[in-house]
C-alpha cells in the first residue's frame, strides 16, 4: 500500500507524510484532470448538465481523500474515504450515461473509465489496510 495504511491521520499526514503523497490521491487528481478535458467536449447545453456533475463528483474524489488524511483520527479518515468512494461510483455512472449519449471521444472515455476503476481499486485498498 505504499506505507498508505495502518496509521492514524494526525495534523494532515499519515505516517508523517502529506496526502500529496498518497498514490491514490495523485491518481485522483489525474482521473479530475482527464475529465476536465473530456467534458471540454461535451455539448455546451450540458455545462450545468452532465459537465458539471462529472466535473464536481471527481473533484470530490481528491478532496475528500485529503480531508480525510487530515483528520484526527482512523475512523474520520475511513469515512472521508468513503465519501471519497461513494464520488468514484458517482463518476462510473456518470461516464456510462455520457458513452450512452455519444459525449466524448470514445478513446478518452475509455482511458477515463480505466482510470476510475483503478481510482476505486486503490480506495478499496486503503480503506481494507485501515480496518
Amino acid at each position: 500500500m505504499n506505507g498508505e495504511g495502518n496509521t492514524t491521520a494526525i495534523n494532515g499526514r499519515v505516517g508523517g507524510k502529506s496526502f500529496r503523497s498518497l498514490m491514490v490521491w495523485q491518481r485522483a487528481i489525474e482521473m479530475t484532470l482527464e475529465i476536465y478535458r473530456l467534458t471540454a467536449a461535451f455539448p455546451a447545453s450540458e455545462q450545468f448538465g452532465l459537465t458539471s456533475q462529472l466535473r464536481r463528483a471527481s473533484v470530490s474524489v481528491a478532496s475528500n481523500i485529503a480531508e480525510g488524511h487530515g483528520r484526527a483520527s482512523k475512523g474520520e479518515y475511513l469515512q472521508f474515504l468513503g465519501h471519497a468512494r461513494g464520488s468514484n461510483s458517482e463518476v462510473e455512472t456518470q461516464l456510462v450515461i455520457a458513452k450512452a449519449l455519444g459525449f466524448g471521444s470514445k478513446q478518452a472515455l475509455v482511458a477515463v473509465e480505466e482510470k476510475c476503476s483503478e481510482v476505486g481499486r486503490m480506495l478499496g485498498a486503503v480503506m481494507r489496510s485501515l480496518k
